[in-house]
């Protein structure tokens, strides 16, 4: 069993800023793999099925950003899911825009959706960071992660999304490292 993960804040100011990019991978996920209707559990809304021979849950916690964690921890334990199964994605500031990188472990990078999730299952679980620029100047970041994408990012947004959901049984197989690249090949037309 794997648990995907997308971040973001469910109040419908937040559903296209930047720090939702998470959500939006896990709408994609589950448009394109036709996973189960979304549920209100473990707070969050959770749907699942098969992924070629994987069997899925995916997740939005609605605990917002900063107590994701709290609604991992419940589910995991629920369904008895190793932390090692566990994929999530998250918008990431040190990325340039429309980049992924993925990596199994590591440290938060000060992205407090990521510290709230180390701090319930600890660090050994896959993250897939996508890239949503840095605004250059520190006092403009917390705007920027808050904003909506502009009109001209929405269909690159669009076409990250749906280049994971393409490679998504790649990471699933645990090749985080031949994910990353056809992702990234991928959006630069390689």
């Amino acid at each position: 069993m794997l648990l995907l993960v997308g971040l973001g804040n469910p109040g419908p100011k937040d559903v296209n800023n930047r720090h939702n990019i998470g959500f939006k991978i896990i709408d994609a996920v589950n448009s394109h793999f036709k996973l189960s209707k979304q549920k209100p559990k473990f707070k969050g809304l959770l749907t699942t099925g098969l992924i070629g021979e994987h069997k899925v849950y995916a997740i939005k916690p609605l605990t917002f950003m900063n107590n994701s964690g709290t609604a991992i921890k419940e589910l995991i334990d629920y369904f008895k899911i190793d932390a090692k199964n566990v994929i999530v994605f998250h918008d990431d500031l040190d990325i340039d825009f429309g980049k992924i990188k993925a990596k199994f472990g590591g440290s938060s990078a000060g992205h407090h959706g990521i510290e709230s999730i180390d701090k319930f299952i600890g660090k050994d679980y896959s993250r897939v960071r996508i890239g949503i620029g840095h605004p250059k100047d520190k006092k403009k970041v917390n705007n920027h992660v808050l904003e909506d994408f502009k009109e001209d990012e929405e269909e690159q947004i669009k076409d990250i999304a749906d280049n994971i959901v393409k490679l998504l049984p790649t990471l699933l197989e645990k090749k985080i490292d031949l994910f990353s690249s056809k992702v990234n090949q991928s959006l630069n037309g390689i």
